[in-house]
């Protein structure tokens, strides 16, 4: 009997608490809805990125480029790099100026007059022009493209397009460096460019003109855009080393000069060529290109290269076909000694060669 009272005292006294508390809460604790006071923080975003002050470091240095045959064929973009007492010298890609009888450039005052062309290149796909120094509005800075990262936000300046749109200023980012894109040459020959990526605008026009760094410094010469329905925003520059370094020649008006191996090829890989110059390998090769024809008095004869051989690697890099071929042996200079390493016969060969000059 005495639990009993125990229990029913202890349920009484928990209930006497309860409702206690519940009105102190009531009572001490205001409405939210009418004395809860909220505080709002307001937060100013400034716009601190404008490309403004790099533009006006770069933007009449720029140029529209016309390109005539009887007529007006193609318009590009190019810039002018520097000048002495009496020119100013302008870059450009080689493929704005192909075959063209006459030469204008358009400067952003709208001053038009004709150009010498000194010299170009189809493979580094550049070209120097020359115009009297007093069409020069200002001279670009030339920088370095090799301290870009990915991410960094770069611009370039052009004509897209029409003549009519000529100083559009695009701006986007560096997407891809150290890349490579094959192309097709006027000669009929593929070849693999080294190129920087970026998701900058380039249009038809774009060619030739510089991308530029955020302190105004031209980093790379714009050559291309990949134009397919599913691809958006890939265009391509030529990094801005590759065209110091041979400059002086196009200056000049030399021949860049590159050197031979001297053999005529097919990827190892393409059955049905393989096939129309009856050559029949000991097993299937997924990279490599296969010699089929050695030219006389050529580096290639001189190291005994045959018919049929399977050119593997150059100084240990795989080849992966023709066209790789070709990009990574004119990475070499005339003079240069390099291995090569290849199957005859199935058989695995090594053999140093001294590359001469290109006929």
């Amino acid at each position: 009997m005495k639990n009993k009272i125990i229990y029913i005292t202890s349920i009484i006294v928990s209930l006497f608490v309860g409702v206690c508390g519940t009105l102190l809460v009531v009572y001490y604790i205001p409405d939210n809805n009418e004395d809860t006071k909220v505080v709002e923080e307001v937060v100013t975003i400034n716009e601190s990125d404008t490309i403004a002050p790099a533009v006006e470091k770069v933007y009449d240095s720029v140029v529209t480029v016309l390109n005539y045959d009887r007529s007006l064929q193609a318009t590009g973009t190019g810039f002018v790099y520097k000048t002495d007492d009496e020119y100013g010298y302008i870059l450009t890609n080689h493929h704005v100026i192909a075959d063209a009888r006459t030469i204008e450039v358009t400067n952003m005052q709208e001053v038009t007059v004709e150009a010498t062309l000194l010299g170009s290149d189809e493979y580094a796909d550049l070209a120097v022009l020359r115009v009297d120094k007093d069409f020069v509005l200002q001279v670009a800075t030339l920088g370095d493209s090799t301290g870009m990262e990915i991410g960094d936000t770069v611009f370039a300046v052009g004509t897209p397009v029409d003549v009519k749109y000529y100083g559009t200023v695009t701006k986007g980012i560096i997407s891809g460096i150290n890349r490579t894109v094959n192309v097709t040459l006027d000669n009929g020959d593929d070849f693999m460019m080294e190129v920087l990526q970026t998701n900058t605008a380039i249009n038809p026009g774009n060619s030739g003109g510089p991308l530029v760094n955020m302190q105004g410094e031209v980093i790379g010469i714009n050559t291309l855009k990949l134009v397919e329905d599913e691809i958006e925003g890939m265009g391509f520059a030529i990094p801005i080393e590759m065209a110091t370094s041979v400059l002086d020649k196009l200056e000049s008006g030399q021949e860049i000069e590159r050197p031979l191996l001297g053999v005529s090829m097919i990827d190892a890989n393409n059955q049905y060529a393989l096939f129309s110059y009856k050559v029949y390998l000991d097993k299937d090769y997924t990279k490599g290109v296969v010699v089929v024809d050695v030219e006389n008095g050529s580096p290639a004869a001189t190291a005994g290269f045959k018919k049929d051989d399977v050119i593997l690697k150059i100084d240990d890099v795989e080849i992966e076909d023709s066209t790789h071929l070709r990009y990574i042996l004119y990475k070499y200079s005339i003079g240069d000694t390099i291995k090569i390493e290849y199957e005859r016969d199935g058989k695995a060969q090594t053999v140093e060669v001294k590359l001469t000059d290109a006929i």
